[in-house]
């Protein structure tokens, strides 16, 4: 009975769904974060009776016909790129961005990764890194006798040092985007790499035409919202109950078939 093997193909994209929805939530509160959502599409269909095939001599043709579907597959997961809060934290390193953009991260590996979480922080030799040791690109080194610094909205980079009473210039940072940031490849640790279908790199200076600017003191959160996560996830729990149930209903009618003497 194919209705068995189409109630498991729902089975199984509804697993997948709670799995992504799932994920949204264990990253309700990290920086940065942006939730993704499951998309659909239904398998190829066996075509009983083909619409619009003459069905008599006199030339009259089937309207509709008879196609039976064979269940549903995962299409996409695709990363809603919307803008998070902005939450404060007090740390002079750590930075929001407030529109389009990613920061760029050099990792061990040389290659250039891409981020919106800016906790930042400074190595011991002074250089602006992620939490995990990236330096941040373009490097920014803080001088050690540095008593202050400031970070303005497009990513001039000043600090103070004692006997200068004018703030010196050490660096500046740059943006990223993409025309299709959905394209991104996720490598964990907040980090995103370049593909094909993300396009090529399009650095900036924040605050520039397509480029968001910088907020000093904050940090982006997350744009997961727990009503809607929650919401989807008692959706996809009925739906695979009932495709559960659409199992054990062809099973009972099996069975009665079965049990059918001649």
């Amino acid at each position: 009975m194919q209705a068995l093997r189409t109630a498991a193909t729902g089975m199984a994209a509804q697993q997948m769904n709670v799995e992504v929805i799932s994920n949204n939530i264990a990253n309700m509160n990290t920086v940065g974060f942006k939730k993704q959502r499951a998309e659909f599409q239904d398998l190829l269909y066996q075509t009983i009776q083909q619409a619009g095939a003459q069905s008599s001599d006199q030339g009259t043709i089937v309207p509709t016909g008879i196609q039976i579907g064979a269940g549903v597959k995962t299409g996409s997961v695709y990363r809603i790129n919307t803008q998070g809060a902005m939450t404060s934290t007090s740390n002079k390193f750590d930075l929001a961005i407030n529109g389009r953009g990613f920061f760029q991260v050099l990792t061990p590996t040389g290659d250039t990764a891409y981020t919106r979480a800016g906790n930042f922080s400074v190595n011991d030799q002074g250089q602006l890194v992620t939490q995990d040791g990236y330096q941040v690109q373009p490097a920014i080194s803080i001088p050690q006798d540095a008593t202050d610094v400031t970070i303005s909205q497009s990513g001039q980079v000043q600090v103070t040092q004692p006997g200068n009473a004018t703030p010196s210039v050490v660096g500046q940072l740059e943006l990223a985007s993409f025309m299709n940031e959905g394209g991104l490849s996720a490598q964990g640790g907040n980090l995103l790499l370049q593909t094909g279908a993300s396009g090529a790199p399009v650095t900036g200076t924040p605050g520039q035409a397509g480029f968001g600017t910088l907020l000093q003191g904050y940090t982006e959160a997350s744009n997961v919202d727990p009503v809607t996560e929650i919401t989807s996830l008692i959706v996809a729990q009925r739906a695979y109950e009932m495709n559960s149930k659409v199992i054990s209903t062809a099973d009972n009618m099996l069975g009665v078939a079965n049990q059918v003497k001649s």
